[in-house]
């Protein structure tokens, strides 16, 4: 298969060719109608003053006809008007082809002029009188060397980075997720450049995260499994209610921790809520607070989503509130610059400097806490960031311990 550069920089010569071969042809066209043939119709009418009648002796006429070719200093050749030869003087020119215009012979090309008595004289054409078609044809034909010439480091330069380009695609698609090509140029070419290094960047963060998800996931979910195992083998041994309870906490929370998984799977997967309708984040808050021992103040705020998982946002940090905070916990609902606030603060120590973001990383531990990791958080921040919001450890000078999540707010006309 051709290059794509050889495709392009083909089609500029053709077209180029294609250009002086038109242009040649239309001259040649043009310049047998007039004003060409009025100015040979004239030339006939002065040749034939200068030369003696169509009856006078044939040496009469050679004679004629050289002191005529000494006189414009080229050769001449003179037909009856059978087209056969009556004189010469100077190298042999060839007949006329029936009809005025330019004749074609070994020492190159000459003009055919008729006589008003029917005669034909053919005329060598000096070289600076020579075809003016010839010239432009030469003149154009410089011209398109010259644009291809220079068209060949352009095009050549072109497809030279989309070669790098494709070897980019090539090499990520290869497992190297840490490919990325030169952005050359500020064309449509370095804008694809642009867009490829994004979206490799972007399947990078995403591929490390699975990665991470899968390792943290895999070593988290062995802390359940091995408490199930071990609640069956002593069950076994001696059958326990208490056991029997420990057994359902374990399978509780190993479920959880599934169906957070899942969760934060299909949320990196679709990059967008499954649902896009207005709900009211103040009632969403009351409905959960409701489930946990906690007050509920502020005012409506609606909000653009999916209920299910802004649903989801509040429990997770309700939970996490009451598994790693201390009680009484408060929920807060204002507005603020065209934004949804909610903040919901316990009476907790809050979390240590420096681990303000490392708190939303999945599976991450606080030093000295007892009560496992999960992906509580990190989900809040997905949700929010999903919604176009965020979430962040916003610590009040009186309650150290305080997440806060931003969402825009929805206006109506």
């Amino acid at each position: 298969m051709r290059r794509l550069y050889r495709k392009i920089y083909l089609t500029i010569v053709a077209a180029l060719l294609l250009v002086v071969l038109i242009a040649g042809a239309l001259f040649r066209i043009g310049s047998a109608n007039a004003p060409f043939g009025q100015a040979l119709d004239m030339a006939g009418e002065l040749t034939a003053a200068a030369l003696p009648p169509a009856d006078a002796p044939q040496a009469v006429q050679q004679q004629a006809l050289d002191r005529l070719a000494r006189r414009v200093k080229t050769d001449l050749a003179m037909f009856d008007a059978n087209l056969r030869p009556i004189a010469f003087s100077g190298r042999p020119l060839p007949p006329p082809r029936r009809g005025r215009g330019w004749v074609r012979g070994r020492g190159g090309p000459g003009w055919a002029i008729r006589l008003p008595d029917l005669r034909w004289v053919v005329v060598r054409a000096p070289r600076r009188h020579r075809s003016p078609a010839i010239g432009l044809v030469l003149f154009l034909g410089v011209i398109a060397l010259v644009v291809a010439v220079c068209a060949f480091p352009v095009v050549r330069g072109l497809t030279r980075r989309l070669e790098k380009l494709q070897a980019g695609v090539e090499t990520l698609g290869a497992g190297h997720l840490a490919t990325r090509v030169k952005v050359e140029g500020k064309d449509e070419v370095a804008q694809l450049a642009e867009s490829f290094n994004q979206a490799a960047a972007r399947i990078e963060r995403l591929v490390s995260a699975n990665r991470m998800l899968l390792a943290n996931a895999s070593h988290e979910l062995r802390t359940p499994l091995s408490r199930i195992r071990l609640g069956i083998e002593m069950m076994e041994a001696k059958p326990d209610p208490k056991y029997a309870a420990e057994l359902k906490r374990d399978i509780a929370e190993l479920d959880e921790l599934i169906d957070e998984i899942l969760l934060a799977s299909r949320l990196q997967a679709t990059g967008a809520p499954q649902a896009d309708e207005e709900v009211d984040l103040l009632a969403l808050a009351a409905e959960e607070c409701a489930r946990y021992e906690c007050e509920l103040d502020g005012e409506p705020a609606m909000v653009r989503g999916d209920p299910r998982l802004l649903r989801r946002m509040i429990r997770n940090l309700l939970e996490n509130a009451e598994r790693h905070g201390e009680p009484p916990v408060n929920v807060r609902l204002h507005r603020a610059d065209n934004r949804a606030v909610l903040e919901v603060i316990d009476a907790g120590p809050g979390i240590p400097p420096g681990q303000h973001e490392r708190v939303f990383a999945p599976f991450h531990r606080l030093a000295g806490d007892p009560k496992g990791a999960g992906l509580g958080l990190a989900l809040v921040r997905q949700i929010a960031r999903l919604h176009g919001g965020d979430a962040t450890a916003d610590p009040k000078p009186d309650r150290p311990s305080c997440f806060a999540v931003t969402l825009p707010l929805v206006f109506r006309l």
